[in-house]
């Protein structure tokens, strides 16, 4: 079971990091629903810059090799113990993640009427809750 989550949740930031990479040198797809919007739809809360994409990208991709170098699917370049913790780290980041902050993201945000709301409740926090699982079972 543990190859399902780890296989799965490889396949998946390794897709979501070259999105990003994407994003990062003037890609449009997608990007109508990935950014939250204020309650009135008039602005979005943050807007992401081409550095801070590229270094998202960056994030996502370190975190599908401590998943598969965790998991023993790739050989360890960096002390086991480096990816041990980056596996917990990685496993509270995307729990969090799916948590939220209690406004416009997660499971427990206050806005839940605009599109990012919409796709977050169906997609974005059960994939962050999905990948937080992922990387604690790795640790197992």
């Amino acid at each position: 079971m543990t190859h399902v989550f780890s296989i799965s949740s490889a396949v998946f930031l390794a897709i979501v990091s070259l999105l990003h990479v994407y994003w990062a040198l003037g890609g449009k797809w997608g990007t109508d629903s990935v950014i939250p919007t204020t309650a009135d739809h008039s602005r979005r809360t943050f807007s992401p810059r081409r550095g801070g994409t590229i270094a998202v990208a960056c994030l996502l991709f370190c975190a599908f090799y401590i998943l598969l170098a965790q998991s023993g699917y790739l050989s360890p370049i960096i002390a086991p113990s480096l990816i041990r913790w980056g596996c917990m780290l990685c496993a509270a980041v995307f729990i969090l993640r799916a948590v939220g902050d209690f406004n416009y993201i997660g499971f427990f945000k206050k806005v839940k009427n605009t599109k990012f709301a919409r796709q977050d409740t169906v997609l974005f926090s059960p994939l962050c809750l999905w990948l937080g699982i992922s990387f604690l079972l790795a640790l197992f």
